[in-house]
């Protein structure tokens, strides 16, 4: 038999508030048995279901550090499935058992074609609640994912907005936030960058380093501890690798570009000052060139 053309028997015998009606004589027992056991059964648990999982849940999300945001709409999911376990509570207590196991048969087969049509909908909104309680990253936050990067707009339940720095807006799946890798930069207190510097094999290695760790200390976006520090790394074609070690504190995308563009521009002018050279790639040809035929040509001439 088709799920859908179960027949709802909506008469009920009243329950036991429509046994007691009918013990003392009350006309339409039954019926007014069944009507106050709907309501006291669905006010009752209502009430006490909504106050004892709204606190627990609202615990659990105080010591998780949920923002508030995050708290108002897992506060009325939780209030929606209260309001529908209520009102299975109030079926039963009215004595409505037939109408409850009617629509509880509807209810499952109503589920399982509605899950197949939205698996995705229901994997991103899945995902969306596993944003908000593990928080991988907050509004105004900046972030990476496959090859993208932006900051952070908006979060719901379905898709995360992300403003890019060309200030385009995407819109993206959270189920594509949270089965791959984000890259949060700006998700702690400090932030360390790592930037190369290239010198010539003629140059002064420890005259380099003093001159990028100098202007380091210098500069009031960098801190001092951790304390930058300079590395050589590589021995390259034409330069040797230099790699500095900063720490930037509270960073924001903003704040740490622009740090490392005046730090990179005033280790270029000092570099210029002190006559150190940031060479550039270059390639070294050999080889013999000839001509043929130029007997010939003199023999023609002639």
């Amino acid at each position: 038999m088709n799920a859908l053309a179960v027949p709802l028997q909506l008469q009920g015998d009243g329950g036991a508030v429509g046994r007691i009606l009918t013990q003392q004589n009350v006309p339409y027992a039954e019926t007014l048995g069944t009507l106050l056991g709907l309501v006291l059964g669905f006010a009752v648990v209502y009430i006490v279901g909504k106050a004892v999982v709204s606190s627990a849940l609202n615990r659990v999300l105080d010591r998780r550090g949920a923002d508030e945001h995050a708290k108002k709409p897992l506060m009325k999911i939780a209030t929606l499935v209260v309001a529908f376990v209520a009102l299975g509570a109030g079926f039963a207590f009215a004595g409505l058992g037939n109408i409850l196991q009617s629509l509880a048969t509807i209810g499952a087969a109503a589920t399982l074609a509605i899950g197949f049509a939205m698996q995705d909908v229901i994997a991103n909104f899945v995902a969306g609640i596993f944003i908000f309680t593990d928080k991988p990253f907050r509004i105004n936050d900046w972030i990476e994912w496959d090859g993208n990067s932006g900051i952070v707009e908006d979060i719901s339940f379905r898709v995360t907005r992300v403003r890019t720095f060309d200030n385009e807006l995407l819109t993206v799946p959270n189920s594509q936030l949270t089965d791959g890798v984000i890259k949060n930069p700006v998700a702690k207190d400090k932030l360390r960058l790592q930037v190369p510097f290239g010198i010539g094999y003629d140059d002064d290695i420890q005259q380099a380093t003093d001159i990028i760790l100098d202007e380091a200390e210098a500069h009031d976006g960098i801190m001092t501890t951790p304390e930058p520090s300079v590395r050589l790394t590589e021995l390259g074609d034409s330069s040797v690798t230099l790699k500095s070690r900063i720490w930037i504190s509270q960073p924001s995308r903003a704040d740490f570009v622009k740090t490392r563009g005046e730090y990179v521009t005033a280790v270029k002018e000092r570099f210029d000052e002190e006559g150190i050279d940031i060479p550039y790639p270059n390639r070294t040809l050999s080889g013999e060139l000839s001509v043929g035929g130029a007997e010939r040509l003199t023999q023609s001439n002639d």
